[in-house]
């Protein structure tokens, strides 16, 4: 059985003895591996694969995940299925980066005291989610969720065109239109009866319109929250990936 020769660790023994050149190797080896990860970066025009589907989140929708960050809801629920056989069969298909293109910051997640809610939209009813929020063992008996029924009051609406901007100056792109019928939109999609529904609907595309909360008199946090819940996960269409991967 061969051996290293004696003078390979003599040379070693230079690194081991002297801290400072240490460092400074650990420094060399980490500045080249960090520049041939970015260096690539630079001659892509996005590292993000567009799909079709992806749009801004609609006034509402952006309220109720406002919300869903100030409850800290992320710190029991991810929203991202990895790429494996056990998530993929729990949950649906894997997440893709272009999903989070419009999240800031995203909702990725690394703990789980509840289900990863990534594809939950539509898999439930607006009345179970507002059940759940309100009294969350009323749904699941086994749950240690607290209970969120002060979520049934009054959604600030005058604030939200402020938000659009914010996230439109981090890269979402909202258009000035967008902005300002921030309020106005907002309002139309909980209510779903307003005739400025077809302006909605061409701003933002495929965009769920209704009571969520099931007071229509009022525009609630809960409206917010349950609108926001119900879009995760069904902009994309899966189905046109699986075709595609079924003709190879």
């Amino acid at each position: 059985m061969a051996t290293a020769q004696p003078g390979l660790w003599k040379r070693h023994e230079l690194f081991e003895k002297n801290s400072i050149l240490l460092i400074i190797g650990i420094l060399i080896v980490v500045a080249i591996g960090g520049l041939i990860e970015i260096v690539p970066l630079f001659y892509l025009k996005s590292t993000i694969e567009k799909v079709e589907g992806m749009r801004p989140y609609t006034p509402l929708e952006l309220a109720g995940r406002n919300i869903y960050i100030r409850e800290g809801c992320y710190l029991c629920h991810s929203q991202m299925v990895r790429p494996m056989r056990d998530e993929v069969e729990r949950y649906g298909h894997f997440s893709l980066a272009a999903e989070s293109m419009y999240d800031h910051p995203f909702q990725w997640g690394s703990k789980r005291t509840g289900p990863d809610l990534a594809r939950v939209g539509g898999k439930y009813s607006d009345e179970w989610h507002r059940d759940h929020l309100k009294n969350p063992q009323s749904v699941v008996p086994t749950s240690i969720m607290p209970a969120y029924a002060f979520l049934d009051r009054l959604l600030p609406v005058d604030r939200i065109a402020a938000d659009l901007k914010a996230n439109r100056a981090v890269g979402v792109p909202y258009t000035d239109e967008m902005v300002k019928n921030a309020r106005g939109d907002l309002l139309t999609q909980a209510a779903n009866d307003d005739p400025a529904m077809a302006e909605f609907q061409k701003r933002y595309p495929n965009a769920v319109a209704r009571d969520f909360d099931g007071d229509p008199k009022r525009v609630t946090e809960l409206d917010a929250l349950v609108a926001y819940l119900q879009m995760l996960g069904t902009l994309v269409d899966f189905k046109l990936y699986e075709n595609k991967d079924n003709l190879r």
